[in-house]
């Protein structure tokens, strides 16, 4: 069975630009591309004394269920050199699952829809670049009302998009 997700991607350590792309290109595996927003380099959230971040989303579906598809992305970010650190700290790559169908799930580690998805910026405003009328499941509200709910301060679209295989999207 195929299952709609959305995604944050996030890096602010090595070579931004590169982490995101490829952690798009190893996502691709699994997930059949749809859309991919443009990057936006955005301000530490959480913990300040840190280097700006790269962020980005995209969409896609997938026929991995939500424990499976998790594993996956846990996998792929220590492949890419992700170690354990401080929550909200520095790293290379991040992968969230925002949104996985209509889906509510609580269970261990994994929260659906992401916890904080209605008070992050950085993730609410490329998300609504790709999925601006999508519900959120719990809130009832689209991506487009909660990103205009929150302040853009800090958050700045890049000219250049990130590459991806558009011979992989669906």
């Amino acid at each position: 069975m195929r299952h709609q997700v959305y995604l944050g991607l996030g890096a602010n350590l090595g070579q931004r630009r590169h982490n995101l792309e490829r952690a798009i290109a190893g996502l691709q595996e699994i997930v059949w591309i749809t859309a991919v927003s443009p990057i936006y380099e955005t301000a530490p959230w959480g913990v300040a004394e840190q280097p700006n971040f790269y962020n980005a989303c995209l969409a896609g579906t997938t026929d991995y269920s939500p424990v499976e598809f998790l594993t996956f992305i846990k996998n792929l970010e220590m492949e890419m050199g992700r170690l354990p650190n401080i929550t909200w700290g520095p790293r290379l790559i991040d992968i969230d699952i925002l949104l996985f169908d209509d889906l509510l799930l609580q269970m261990g580690t994994l929260t659906i829809p992401h916890p904080h998805l209605p008070d992050r910026a950085f993730v609410l405003i490329p998300l609504a670049d790709i999925a601006p009328d999508v519900v959120h499941p719990e809130l009832d509200l689209t991506i487009r009302e909660l990103a205009t709910a929150v302040s853009s301060a800090g958050v700045r679209r890049l000219a250049e998009p990130l590459r991806v295989d558009t011979a992989m999207m669906a």
